[in-house]
């Protein structure tokens, strides 16, 4: 188990954009990976209306169960690796595993026992370091939707904040409000019922 403070900052790409950094970046195909997020609640959205999210990443044949909670303007995640069995569980209806992610819920008064699986995000992701920090170029596919955003992670808010916003100020490219993945996969499946 481990905890972070996320700094992140994020800005919706339309296709054009995207591709226009990946050229202006020199990113080669084959720096992109794929990973996938599986993502968790109750049916009554307990965890989102506690302003976090649970997920499981794939990534290189490994399992990394997070739970996401509102700090401040940050994001403290909690890892925990779990086994392939652990996670298979969990996408057909077991409980979370014991440990420090089930227990931050549990402190939030929800019952683990009514964490379900609720769908998936797959990403294509490029990541490289700049400015002090490190920029990421994602392609996400959710719910038969594709979109595009770039991320910058910064171990300081305020600076991060303002070379994030440069970047954008020289690239070009408006400022957009931009939700989480989880909360547009979440906004993208209460349409499409």
């Amino acid at each position: 188990m481990s905890q972070e403070i996320e700094i992140e900052f994020k800005n919706l790409l339309s296709h054009i954009e995207f591709l226009k950094l990946i050229d202006e970046f020199d990113v080669k195909q084959e720096a992109f990976h794929k990973q996938t997020n599986y993502y968790f609640d109750t049916q009554q959205f307990d965890l989102k209306h506690h302003r976090s999210a649970l997920r499981v990443r794939t990534k290189n044949n490994e399992y990394t169960l997070t739970l996401k909670q509102k700090l401040d303007k940050h994001i403290l995640e909690t890892h925990q690796t779990v086994s392939k069995d652990i996670f298979e569980g969990l996408l057909n209806g077991k409980t979370l595993p014991s440990g420090e992610v089930s227990d931050h819920i549990k402190k939030m008064n929800i019952d683990v026992k009514k964490i379900t699986y609720l769908g998936e995000l797959t990403t294509f992701r490029a990541e490289f370091p700049y400015k002090d920090g490190l920029l990421v170029l994602d392609e996400n596919h959710y719910l038969g939707k594709i979109d595009y955003e770039i991320e910058y992670e910064s171990a300081d808010y305020t600076s991060g904040l303002n070379k994030f916003n440069d970047l954008l100020t020289i690239k070009q490219i408006p400022v957009r409000d931009t939700d989480s993945k989880i909360a547009r996969f979440f906004n993208e499946s209460l349409r499409n019922k």
